[in-house]
């Protein structure tokens, strides 16, 4: 940036903004008409001949206007320190379409099929780990001698049964007693799967004896139902839209993208990045790294709680309104944390989970 003068920077961000609104190549005379650019057409073309050099925007074809490279979208968003407040019709859309859902699959759809419909690109969500969420029920079942059924229900209404090699011999009586040592343990407090395992541990220090060896049971059966290796639940809603736009006029663009949308190990290492370093993540371009695709925009963030989240965003064409959109996308999942929380939703959502907002 510190090469761009003030100049150079109001051309620039004029016809990323005129480029967001149209998806048309920006020319001189529309910056100076539409923008207050006090020069001459011709010094505008220099500024604009000068920024193109420099990689931040590009003449897709010789007499056509500009338009902004991934560098130029970069510098535009980076730039933008005030984004808009999310309007009072997209926070009565968003508080309409997630108020009342019962399950945590429904909040995951119906979040990313909102967000969709709102910014006309594809809503991506993906599901925190059952090991993270908070259970209501732990139950071990005996299949065969070597075989347990392992039946997990978190306290958003999630059901899922795994089966598990039995990590000890135990007989009917002491599985019984293994079950009611882990509703009691779940009736206590709040415990995801992993939570769970901790305590049997912390209390195995100050056990003897035959308790002792119940929890060492116990332990070992909850750590039997670990499922790390199973892929992370991705949701896409509104893949459709995108190819409504302009940009899809080309087929290879629109193979692109489905193609993207099918790698869901790749999106899921992505989202996985802004679970890491908070607050709402843009990539822009190649950052993405979506199958060498260039004009791709990711916009997302995490939701939930500190023991159990998943992330949010869009994916698009690199020309989106990223004021309305990175404000929108963490309100969104602010409220998606609020709604699966079992807290009652407002006009606003709970200020606990408003740090996505801090970058």
């Amino acid at each position: 940036m510190s090469e761009l003068t003030y100049r150079a920077r109001r051309i620039l961000y004029a016809t990323v903004t005129e480029y967001i609104a149209t998806g048309e190549p920006v020319g001189s005379r529309t910056l100076a008409k539409r923008y207050g650019i006090n020069l001459s057409p011709a010094t505008i073309r220099n500024v604009l001949a000068d920024l193109e050099e420099w990689g931040y925007l590009r003449q897709p074809h010789t007499s056509a206007g500009r338009v902004p490279t991934d560098r130029g979208f970069r510098v535009f968003v980076d730039a933008l320190v005030q984004m808009r407040d999310v309007t009072a019709e997209d926070r009565a859309a968003v508080l309409q379409r997630l108020r009342g859902l019962q399950t945590a699959s429904d909040v995951l759809h119906e979040a990313g099929e909102v967000l969709s419909a709102l910014t006309g690109a594809a809503g991506v969500v993906t599901a925190p780990k059952a090991e993270q969420e908070q259970l209501a029920q732990l139950r071990f079942m005996r299949l065969r001698a070597d075989q347990l059924l392992v039946v997990l229900v978190t306290r958003s209404g999630v059901v899922e049964n795994r089966v598990v090699t039995s990590p000890v011999e135990v007989d009917e009586r002491e599985l019984e007693r293994v079950n009611n040592l882990l509703a009691e343990l779940l009736n206590s407090q709040q415990r995801s799967l992993v939570s769970v395992r901790d305590a049997l541990i912390a209390q195995m220090a100050a056990d003897r004896g035959t308790v002792e060896q119940l929890r060492a049971h116990a332990r070992r059966m909850v750590e039997a139902a670990f499922d790390d290796g199973r892929p992370t639940k991705v949701v896409i809603e509104g893949q459709g839209r995108l190819f409504d736009r302009p940009e899809f006029l080309d087929a290879d663009k629109i193979r692109g993208f489905l193609r993207a949308f099918d790698d869901k190990e790749r999106l899921v290492e992505l989202l996985d990045h802004t679970l890491a370093s908070g607050g709402v993540r843009v990539l822009i371009g190649q950052e993405a790294g979506l199958d060498a695709m260039e004009d791709v925009g990711l916009v997302a963030t995490s939701y939930g709680s500190r023991e159990a989240s998943g992330t949010l965003g869009i994916i698009g064409p690199t020309r989106m309104d990223y004021a309305k959109v990175v404000p929108l996308v963490s309100f969104t999942a602010r409220v998606m944390s609020d709604v699966l929380a079992g807290r009652t939703l407002g006009d606003e959502p709970s200020e606990e989970t408003s740090d996505d907002e801090r970058d």
